[in-house]
Protein backbone atom coordinates (compact mmCIF):
# COMPACT_ATOMS: atom_id res chain seq x y z
CA UNK A 1 0.00 0.00 0.00
CA UNK A 2 1.23 3.50 -0.82
CA UNK A 3 2.09 5.64 2.18
CA UNK A 4 3.67 9.01 2.90
CA UNK A 5 7.26 8.63 4.12
CA UNK A 6 8.53 12.23 4.14
CA UNK A 7 8.36 14.60 7.11
CA UNK A 8 4.74 15.13 8.19
CA UNK A 9 5.68 18.62 9.35
CA UNK A 10 5.92 19.54 5.67
CA UNK A 11 2.23 18.69 5.28
CA UNK A 12 1.30 21.16 8.00
CA UNK A 13 3.45 23.83 6.40
CA UNK A 14 1.87 23.12 3.01
CA UNK A 15 -1.59 23.76 4.49
CA UNK A 16 -0.26 26.63 6.64
CA UNK A 17 -1.90 25.33 9.79
CA UNK A 18 -1.34 22.68 12.42
CA UNK A 19 -2.80 19.33 11.41
CA UNK A 20 -1.53 17.64 14.61
CA UNK A 21 0.23 14.80 12.78
CA UNK A 22 3.38 14.62 14.92
CA UNK A 23 1.87 13.87 18.31
CA UNK A 24 3.33 15.60 21.37
CA UNK A 25 5.64 17.79 19.28
CA UNK A 26 2.61 19.62 17.85
CA UNK A 27 1.78 20.95 21.32
CA UNK A 28 5.21 22.46 21.92
CA UNK A 29 7.17 25.42 20.56
CA UNK A 30 9.26 22.94 18.55
CA UNK A 31 6.51 22.76 15.92
CA UNK A 32 8.12 24.06 12.66
CA UNK A 33 4.99 25.88 11.55
CA UNK A 34 5.48 28.35 14.40
CA UNK A 35 8.69 29.56 12.79
CA UNK A 36 8.16 28.72 9.11
CA UNK A 37 4.54 29.39 8.29
CA UNK A 38 5.03 29.11 4.53
CA UNK A 39 4.92 26.19 2.07
CA UNK A 40 8.00 23.91 1.94
CA UNK A 41 10.32 23.91 -1.04
CA UNK A 42 12.80 26.22 -2.69
CA UNK A 43 10.19 28.82 -3.63
CA UNK A 44 7.91 28.49 -0.62
CA UNK A 45 8.66 31.95 0.79
CA UNK A 46 8.44 33.92 -2.43
CA UNK A 47 5.44 32.14 -3.98
CA UNK A 48 2.73 34.75 -4.62
CA UNK A 49 0.67 33.20 -7.41
CA UNK A 50 -3.08 33.47 -7.14
CA UNK A 51 -4.79 30.15 -6.43
CA UNK A 52 -7.63 29.16 -8.75
CA UNK A 53 -11.05 28.03 -7.54
CA UNK A 54 -10.06 24.45 -8.30
CA UNK A 55 -6.83 24.93 -6.35
CA UNK A 56 -8.71 26.16 -3.28
CA UNK A 57 -11.06 23.18 -3.42
CA UNK A 58 -8.15 20.78 -3.86
CA UNK A 59 -6.31 22.23 -0.88
CA UNK A 60 -9.36 21.67 1.36
CA UNK A 61 -9.62 18.07 0.21
CA UNK A 62 -5.92 17.47 0.80
CA UNK A 63 -6.14 19.09 4.21
CA UNK A 64 -8.97 16.82 5.41
CA UNK A 65 -7.28 13.73 3.94
CA UNK A 66 -4.09 14.54 5.79
CA UNK A 67 -5.80 15.31 9.09
CA UNK A 68 -7.44 11.87 9.13
CA UNK A 69 -4.51 10.08 7.48
CA UNK A 70 -6.34 8.76 4.41
CA UNK A 71 -5.33 7.89 0.87
CA UNK A 72 -7.35 9.12 -2.10
CA UNK A 73 -9.31 5.90 -2.66
CA UNK A 74 -10.25 5.65 1.02
CA UNK A 75 -11.35 9.27 1.10
CA UNK A 76 -13.40 8.91 -2.08
CA UNK A 77 -15.17 5.87 -0.64
CA UNK A 78 -16.20 7.85 2.43
CA UNK A 79 -17.45 10.63 0.20
CA UNK A 80 -19.61 8.21 -1.79
CA UNK A 81 -21.08 6.87 1.44
CA UNK A 82 -21.80 10.42 2.58
CA UNK A 83 -23.64 11.18 -0.68
CA UNK A 84 -26.01 8.27 -0.09
CA UNK A 85 -26.95 9.43 3.41
CA UNK A 86 -29.66 11.94 4.24
CA UNK A 87 -28.60 15.48 5.03
CA UNK A 88 -25.69 17.61 3.87
CA UNK A 89 -23.01 15.59 2.14
CA UNK A 90 -20.13 17.58 3.63
CA UNK A 91 -21.37 17.18 7.18
CA UNK A 92 -22.06 13.48 6.60
CA UNK A 93 -18.48 13.10 5.40
CA UNK A 94 -17.02 14.64 8.56
CA UNK A 95 -19.29 12.53 10.77
CA UNK A 96 -18.14 9.35 9.03
CA UNK A 97 -14.48 10.29 9.45
CA UNK A 98 -15.03 11.05 13.13
CA UNK A 99 -16.43 7.55 13.63
CA UNK A 100 -13.23 5.85 12.47
CA UNK A 101 -11.73 3.87 15.33
CA UNK A 102 -8.28 5.44 14.97
CA UNK A 103 -9.86 8.89 15.25
CA UNK A 104 -11.97 7.91 18.27
CA UNK A 105 -8.92 6.44 20.04
CA UNK A 106 -7.11 9.72 19.36
CA UNK A 107 -10.05 11.82 20.57
CA UNK A 108 -10.32 9.80 23.78
CA UNK A 109 -6.65 10.49 24.41
CA UNK A 110 -5.09 7.03 24.25
CA UNK A 111 -2.79 8.29 21.48
CA UNK A 112 -1.12 11.63 20.79
CA UNK A 113 -1.83 11.39 17.05
CA UNK A 114 -4.03 9.39 14.71
CA UNK A 115 -0.93 7.65 13.38
CA UNK A 116 -0.06 6.45 16.86
CA UNK A 117 -3.69 5.42 17.36
CA UNK A 118 -3.48 3.24 14.23
CA UNK A 119 -0.38 1.55 15.63
CA UNK A 120 -2.12 0.79 18.93
CA UNK A 121 -5.10 -0.68 17.10
CA UNK A 122 -3.06 -2.79 14.67
CA UNK A 123 -0.97 -4.19 17.52
CA UNK A 124 -4.08 -5.38 19.34
CA UNK A 125 -4.05 -2.97 22.29
CA UNK A 126 -7.64 -1.74 21.81
CA UNK A 127 -10.94 -3.46 22.60
CA UNK A 128 -14.47 -2.54 21.57
CA UNK A 129 -17.17 -3.87 23.85
CA UNK A 130 -14.53 -6.20 25.36
CA UNK A 131 -13.63 -7.66 21.95
CA UNK A 132 -10.32 -7.01 20.16
CA UNK A 133 -10.52 -4.94 16.98
CA UNK A 134 -7.39 -4.38 14.89
CA UNK A 135 -8.95 -2.42 12.01
CA UNK A 136 -8.25 1.36 12.24
CA UNK A 137 -11.07 2.15 9.77
CA UNK A 138 -13.70 0.34 11.86
CA UNK A 139 -16.71 2.65 12.22
CA UNK A 140 -17.61 3.06 15.88
CA UNK A 141 -21.32 2.94 16.73
CA UNK A 142 -23.25 4.90 19.33
CA UNK A 143 -22.94 3.15 22.68
CA UNK A 144 -19.68 1.35 21.86
CA UNK A 145 -17.21 1.04 24.73
CA UNK A 146 -13.59 1.53 23.69
CA UNK A 147 -11.03 0.10 26.13
CA UNK A 148 -7.32 -0.51 26.45
CA UNK A 149 -6.56 -4.22 26.77
CA UNK A 150 -5.64 -5.23 30.32
CA UNK A 151 -2.11 -6.29 29.37
CA UNK A 152 -1.56 -2.94 27.60
CA UNK A 153 -2.62 -0.62 30.44
CA UNK A 154 0.97 -0.02 31.52
CA UNK A 155 2.10 1.39 28.17
CA UNK A 156 3.87 4.71 28.71
CA UNK A 157 2.66 6.02 25.35
CA UNK A 158 -0.97 5.79 26.48
CA UNK A 159 -0.41 7.42 29.87
CA UNK A 160 1.75 10.20 28.42
CA UNK A 161 -0.94 10.95 25.85
CA UNK A 162 -3.72 11.02 28.45
CA UNK A 163 -1.93 13.80 30.32
CA UNK A 164 -2.97 16.30 27.63
CA UNK A 165 -6.66 15.31 27.81
CA UNK A 166 -9.06 17.43 29.81
CA UNK A 167 -12.30 16.04 31.18
CA UNK A 168 -15.30 16.29 28.84
CA UNK A 169 -13.27 17.72 25.96
CA UNK A 170 -15.75 16.34 23.42
CA UNK A 171 -19.46 16.07 24.17
CA UNK A 172 -19.88 12.94 22.06
CA UNK A 173 -17.27 10.92 23.99
CA UNK A 174 -17.01 10.14 27.69
CA UNK A 175 -13.58 9.25 29.09
CA UNK A 176 -12.71 7.27 32.21
CA UNK A 177 -8.99 7.66 32.84
CA UNK A 178 -9.09 5.32 35.84
CA UNK A 179 -10.20 2.34 33.75
CA UNK A 180 -8.62 3.53 30.49
CA UNK A 181 -11.91 3.42 28.65
CA UNK A 182 -14.23 5.70 26.73
CA UNK A 183 -17.76 5.53 25.39
CA UNK A 184 -18.97 6.86 22.04
CA UNK A 185 -22.24 8.34 23.27
CA UNK A 186 -23.45 10.08 20.11
CA UNK A 187 -22.52 11.03 16.56
CA UNK A 188 -21.09 14.55 16.75
CA UNK A 189 -22.62 17.55 15.05
CA UNK A 190 -20.35 19.31 12.57
CA UNK A 191 -20.26 22.47 14.66
CA UNK A 192 -18.72 20.52 17.55
CA UNK A 193 -15.93 18.89 15.54
CA UNK A 194 -12.63 20.83 15.84
CA UNK A 195 -11.77 20.57 12.14
CA UNK A 196 -10.55 23.77 10.51
CA UNK A 197 -11.63 22.95 6.98
CA UNK A 198 -14.47 23.73 4.58
CA UNK A 199 -15.86 20.34 3.59
CA UNK A 200 -18.39 22.01 1.27
CA UNK A 201 -15.52 22.83 -1.09
CA UNK A 202 -14.75 19.10 -1.25
CA UNK A 203 -18.36 18.46 -2.26
CA UNK A 204 -18.03 21.07 -5.00
CA UNK A 205 -14.75 19.52 -6.17
CA UNK A 206 -16.16 16.03 -6.51
CA UNK A 207 -19.35 17.35 -8.11
CA UNK A 208 -17.53 18.65 -11.20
Amino acid sequence: MARYTDSVCKLCRRERQKLFLKGQKCYTDKCPIEKRNYPPGQHGVSRRTKISEYGVQLREKQKIKRVYGLLETQFRNYFEKAVKQKGKTGENLVKLLERRLDNVVYRIGFASSRKQARQLIKHGHILINSRPVDIPSYLVKVGDLIQVKEKSKKLDAIHNSLKRVKDNTYNWITVDKATLSGTFVQIPERVDVPLEANEQLVVELYSK
